[in-house]
């Protein structure tokens, strides 16, 4: 078992640490303050240098490469900030990959490769009023009316939302109950009867748009079914991915704090030396040090063993959880040792510390993990509903 990455793999994230470091920075601070996306021109220099689609088919405008490729250079985006590397993630592990994956092969040509060019964002759009956590109680509809579909409902913290180009819209497309009935839709952006909610204040996410969706008799083609009713364990399965990748932005958030906290405490100097030189100093730091290393085992132990398909409930459960948790933990640490200047907006580690926790609730909150994990581990999926 080699642990080590490879010349090309290493050369990769060089490439990717080099441009984010270099070039991201001052776009990261200036999407925070506004409360902006990164603009389509910055997307498309993404796609110039290929941080787009990158584990996505050479024959739909990918780079044909793993998944741990993409999650190795998502990470060092995630550094900077979630905001300059959700364009990553969304062509990398968001819902483009379900396109890909169960799609019909028209709709993956209008899609995919637009996504892969920098010139389409796809979103995805799960949660309801009602139905977060409890997944399957999802009551937007989709109707079969001759060649069209045509689906109502509500959507909320919809990520992308109001800034995407399009969505895949979870809905329920038969009267089957549960999610028996439930699949998704691709939904362009400008379909007559979409609109949109205001963008969300969260405590944290700046610059990652989040918004309601409201759906009044939109109509799409047929061929925009990505997955019929009775396909919800396909679109989980494709969701497992998406995990991983917000295990990979958790992870971002720790290891960008413990780079900058390295160089922190070997400068800042009290009592007449640097802080480094205090042994709690030094067991806080070697304590964050086990935390991001052992996030990110984990993260690789699923993206590695899915290269064949897609990540397992388990492995990705795992991944993301721990992730998740340490995420918060170590950016704690890092503002704690920081001072006033880490709890100061002038620096990035307060953000990271915000961005943590939502992290820890966006794609599956940490308990619901848990569950996922006893699930599997049993064999059986529990009725959290008796």
């Amino acid at each position: 078992m080699d642990f080590s990455l490879s010349e090309e793999q290493q050369a990769l994230v060089d490439t990717a640490r080099r441009y984010a470091r270099a070039e991201l920075p001052k776009i990261a601070a200036d999407l925070e303050a506004a409360n902006q996306p990164p603009s389509h021109a910055l997307i498309k220099q993404y796609a110039e240098l290929g941080f787009l689609g990158i584990n996505v088919s050479e024959q739909y405008g990918g780079m044909g490469l793993g998944n741990l490729d993409a999650l190795l250079v998502l990470e060092e985006f995630a550094k900077v900030s979630s905001a300059i590397a959700f364009p990553v993630f969304e062509s990398c592990v968001g819902p483009v990959r379900a396109i890909e994956r169960f799609a019909s092969e028209s709709l993956k040509q209008r899609v995919i490769p637009k996504v892969c060019s920098g010139d389409l964002v796809v979103a995805v759009s799960m949660s309801e009023p009602d139905a977060g956590s409890a997944l399957t109680d999802l009551a937007t509809r989709g109707v079969t009316k001759g060649d069209r579909v045509v689906i109502n409902g509500t959507k909320r913290w919809c990520s992308g939302g109001g800034h995407a180009d399009g969505y895949v819209v979870y809905c329920r497309l038969s009267d089957k109950p549960g999610a028996g009935g439930i699949g998704a839709v691709y939904v362009e952006k400008d379909a007559k009867g979409l609109s949109f909610g205001p963008n969300e204040q969260l405590m944290g996410f700046r610059g990652v748009p989040s918004s309601d969706l409201y759906l009044d008799n939109v109509e799409v083609p047929l061929d925009n079914i990505i997955v019929p009713a009775g396909g919800f364990k396909q679109l989980m399965e494709a969701f497992d991915l998406e995990r991983c990748g917000n295990a990979t932005m958790a992870l971002g958030q720790a290891s960008g704090a413990l780079e900058d906290i390295l160089g922190y405490v070997v400068e800042r100097k009290q009592f007449g030396k640097p802080i480094v030189d205090f042994q709690a100093v030094q067991i806080k730091i070697a304590e964050m040090r086990m935390k991001v290393d052992a996030a990110r085992l984990l993260i690789h132990r699923a993206a590695a063993q899915s290269e064949s398909g897609l990540p397992n409930l388990l492995d990705a459960s795992v991944a993301k959880c721990f992730a998740n948790s340490i995420a918060r933990e170590v950016t704690g640490d890092a503002v704690q040792l920081m001072g006033a200047y880490g709890y100061s907006k002038e620096f990035p580690m307060e953000r990271r510390l915000r961005d943590s926790w939502g992290w820890g609730i966006a794609g599956g909150a940490i308990d619901i993990q848990k569950t996922n994990i006893a699930s599997a581990m049993v064999g059986r999926r529990f009725d959290q509903r008796r």
